[in-house]
């Protein structure tokens, strides 16, 4: 039976869920993090512990009722504790979390992300941006990073114009020199592919391919260039299972938007 097509943000929520393994912890915002956080837990990693900024651990979200906020009870439905904001970012400090998901509007080469400003100074920017939340925090202390975001020439910039969440800041060992010693930015998960980081430069690579993406694509919806290996994955698509269990959970397409 052929997959149902997919919008954007059903394709990356289940290309993120991928990512996620059993018995691991995870700090997702809300919106397609946790998507793809609540969507793996259903499918294939049922003992995954959800963390979530507001000050919640292990809730098990309740499908139709996503949280909006991180700070909204539907977003503690079942929760395994409740304590106090800076509490969970403590457990991060002290190494207690696996995987944090995070998105931005714009990434470079090395994975540094901005949520801050675009254009002008930075008091009188272009566009003014939500800044970082905790999305600073989850990308210096997490072991691993996952970014997921769509793939736009205007995001994947040669520069960011701030640097909200530093990734491996300008390549190399500068991340660690910087002093942030803990955590790392593992994958870029976006519409049109899986991409890793070269483990001497710190440069973006691509790894996967999404089904009946080219190359040429991804190069087309880059502002920098990226590292290409001579072998590269072509992603399994979105099977007819992932997609059910993904518009149970958002019956009302608040995060998954509409269909074709």
């Amino acid at each position: 039976m052929r997959a149902p097509r997919w919008t954007p943000a059903e394709l990356l929520a289940v290309m993120g869920s991928r990512e996620l393994g059993d018995d691991t912890s995870v700090f997702a915002g809300v919106g397609v993090p946790l998507l793809a956080a609540v969507l793996a837990q259903q499918r294939h990693a049922p003992r995954l512990t959800l963390v979530i900024e507001g000050g919640i651990i292990g809730p098990r979200i309740a499908p139709g009722r996503l949280p909006i906020s991180t700070n909204e009870m539907r977003a503690a439905h079942r929760a395994t504790m409740l304590p106090s904001i800076t509490d969970t970012f403590l457990f991060a400090q002290r190494g207690f979390l696996d995987c944090g998901f995070i998105g931005g509007a714009q990434i470079d080469r090395y994975g540094n992300l901005n949520t801050s400003v675009i254009g002008g100074e930075y008091r009188r920017p272009k566009v003014r941006l939500p800044g970082s939340g905790g999305a600073n925090d989850i990308i210096s202390l997490c072991k691993e990073v996952v970014v997921l975001t769509v793939h736009e020439k205007r995001r994947f910039v040669e520069r960011v114009d701030f640097v909200t969440s530093p990734g491996y800041l300008e390549g190399g060992e500068s991340r660690r020199k910087s002093g942030l010693l803990f955590g790392r930015l593992t994958r870029v998960v976006t519409t049109l592919g899986i991409f890793g980081f070269d483990p001497d430069g710190k440069r973006m690579r691509l790894e996967a391919l999404h089904p009946e993406v080219t190359k040429d694509a991804v190069v087309a919806e880059t502002g920098f260039e990226i590292l290409m290996p001579e072998r590269i994955e072509t992603t399994e698509p979105p099977t007819a299972e992932e997609l059910r269990c993904l518009r149970a959970i958002d019956p009302e397409r608040r995060f998954l938007g509409p269909l074709a």
